[in-house]
């Protein structure tokens, strides 16, 4: 049951969502009580889910953003569509930074970037940022 509820935090933590994966993470592999890999493993699958999620509301909603109870403000789109003209699709290497991060996957759905290299630039952040929590815990 512990692993269902990481999953859902780190799912709702790739979104818009105000969930702290991290801090769960950490609390969980200090207890010791259970398997740390496998916390690793079901955090990091969650929060990409998520950030999948954002990709394809950005890839399949483009004529939505207008919309006043769509997730992401204008101003959080800006700003990672600054990202992406400064740095380009390298810049999903930091989609897992707290404020910019989750705009920055929906900006790459809304651009255009292609799935795969979405998935292996997020992938490689967000699983390094857990693998970081794991080791120095």
């Amino acid at each position: 049951m512990i692993y269902l509820s990481l999953f859902a935090i780190s799912f709702l933590a790739a979104t818009i969502l105000p969930f702290s994966s991290e801090l769960t993470l950490l609390g969980l592999i200090a207890t010791s009580n259970y398997d740390n890999l496998l916390l690793l493993i079901v955090a990091s699958f969650g929060n990409i889910l998520g950030s999948v999620i954002n990709w394809a509301l950005g890839f399949y909603s483009r004529n939505l953003t207008t919309k006043k109870w769509f997730p992401f403000k204008d101003k959080q789109i800006k700003k990672s569509s600054q990202w992406f003209s400064k740095f380009g699709k390298w810049s999903l290497l930091f989609a897992w930074a707290p404020v910019i991060g989750d705009p920055l996957t929906l900006a790459a759905g809304l651009l255009r970037i292609k799935f795969i290299e979405f998935l292996i630039l997020v992938s490689i952040g967000k699983v390094s940022r857990y693998f970081l929590i794991y080791y120095f815990i």
